[in-house]
């Protein structure tokens, strides 16, 4: 059940964003009256699904749900149909259009996408706020995993900006610091600039849950006492422990590395219980380093978060600001990504990957549904990586007739054909080998056991 809840999400959010990219290409073209023969939902290789032609147009869905298109007569486009192309260009096909209408054909469909993300964000904005894990509320700074403290970063540290620029929500930061430079932090009463070492972000994206690696810091105060033996020990609810054997630890992190020292030993451990010390000589810890007890982290996690309102006023450009933050986050990715040291590429999902994290809602009594903001709010970032895939100049993709379009209008006269068909060959080429490379690596992972 939660595979085809997935599943579902995926191929609306996909629909939605198809449709209304080519949409994009679609509607300027007939307003520049160029003759458009085909509209489609999905690939159609071989056969379709369903088709229906109305007027000159064919509308359909294809089988093969990656992607979509519109067949603009007189375009040389993933089709290779260039038969047409040998015959004088006739005054409805986009070849005989002038440059500067073909280039707003070929805009439309990331203009749409980017323009569709913002819509998203500002309602989800306006609807729904902004909840988030404050950093400004981390009282005690953060904890970090062995590769965060490879990263840089120590126990205590609060976070205060990342590449200059402030940091305030743990959600955007813990991935903004894996694709930036520097990250400044309140250490011992003393701001402390340094660089990410990039060991640290190689070792983080190994694993599955990357943004793990920080966390906050929390208190070790005992909420309730789950086992017989640290019911017998002398603690109780609403101890602070400030040391082991004389040794402070007033922090989960410093009680859990004591503990793993004297696993299976008896400990002395001094709490604050009522405003006042005291000291329980003889507390029993098990074999996994454990005491036996619970902390209210429920409570904690609550104080550190934020809910954010927005007024119809304050949504829209706050739409705007969170549109500019994905896409310059997609964009600092590449960084990491063909880093020899890093390996992003390796983390690098296809349609079974992104499946696989749609997010769901679960109820208390274990009911699977969907969770419509996550949703929307996945279908706004995807959006907006759309764009930025599609403007990326290689030859099949918006972007390659973008820059060819371009070169007409700076240097005077067009691309020749010839050219243009063999550049959209070796784009078709290497978007499809691409494809096969981002499956292939799905599928591994799912054999190896790392997706």
């Amino acid at each position: 059940m939660e595979i085809a809840i997935k599943l579902f999400q995926f191929i609306l959010s996909i629909s939605i964003l198809v449709i209304l990219h080519e949409l994009g290409h679609f509607l300027p073209a007939k307003y520049f009256k160029t003759k458009v023969e085909k509209f489609y939902l999905f690939f159609d290789p071989w056969f379709s699904i369903a088709k229906k032609k109305i007027g000159e147009t064919e509308y359909g869905i294809g089988w093969l749900p990656f992607g979509g298109y519109v067949k603009i007569a007189g375009m040389v486009d993933e089709s290779m149909d260039t038969e047409q192309l040998k015959q004088p260009a006739q005054p409805w096909e986009f070849r005989a259009k002038p440059a500067w209408q073909r280039l707003i054909i070929m805009l439309g469909g990331v203009t749409v996408n980017f323009f569709l993300a913002w819509l998203i964000y500002s309602c989800l904005s306006l609807f729904n706020g902004e909840t988030y894990t404050d950093l400004n509320k981390f009282t005690n700074g953060v904890e970090v995993t062995s590769a965060g403290k490879k990263m840089g970063f120590q126990n205590g540290d609060k976070i205060l900006k990342v590449d200059g620029k402030p940091a305030e929500r743990l959600e955007n930061t813990s991935i903004n610091i894996l694709l930036g430079d520097n990250v400044t932090v309140l250490r011992n009463g003393q701001e402390v600039t340094f660089p990410v070492n990039t060991d640290g972000v190689a070792e983080v994206l190994k694993q599955k849950e990357a943004k793990l690696y920080i966390s906050p810091r929390i208190a070790m105060q005992i909420e309730a006492l789950a086992t017989p033996a640290s019911q017998a020990s002398g603690l109780a609810k609403g101890d602070k422990v400030i040391a082991i054997n004389g040794q402070k630890a007033a922090y989960y992190d410093e009680v859990g590395a004591l503990l793993n020292q004297n696993k299976g030993k008896t400990v002395s451990i001094d709490v604050e219980r009522n405003g006042a010390v005291q000291n329980l000589p003889a507390v029993s810890v098990d074999k996994n380093g454990k005491l036996g007890v619970q902390i209210n982290t429920k409570d904690i996690l609550k104080s550190i978060t934020t809910n954010k309102k927005y007024s119809f006023g304050e949504s829209i450009p706050r739409g705007f600001e969170r549109s500019i933050e994905a896409l310059t986050m997609q964009v600092k990715q590449f960084k990491i990504m063909f880093n020899s040291k890093i390996q992003g590429y390796k983390n690098v999902g296809g349609p079974i990957a992104i499946v696989k994290n749609m997010p769901v809602d679960r109820a208390a009594d274990g009911s699977i549904g969907i969770n419509w903001p996550a949703f929307w709010s996945f279908t706004a970032m995807f959006s907006v990586w759309l764009a930025f895939l599609n403007l990326i100049p290689i030859p099949g993709l918006d972007g390659g007739h973008v820059i060819f379009t371009l070169y007409e209008m700076i240097v005077g006269k067009p691309v020749p054909q010839k050219v243009l068909e063999n550049a959209q060959m070796v784009g078709v080429i290497f978007l499809l080998g691409l494809m096969l490379v981002i499956f292939g690596s799905d599928i591994f992972k799912i054999f190896t056991n790392k997706l």
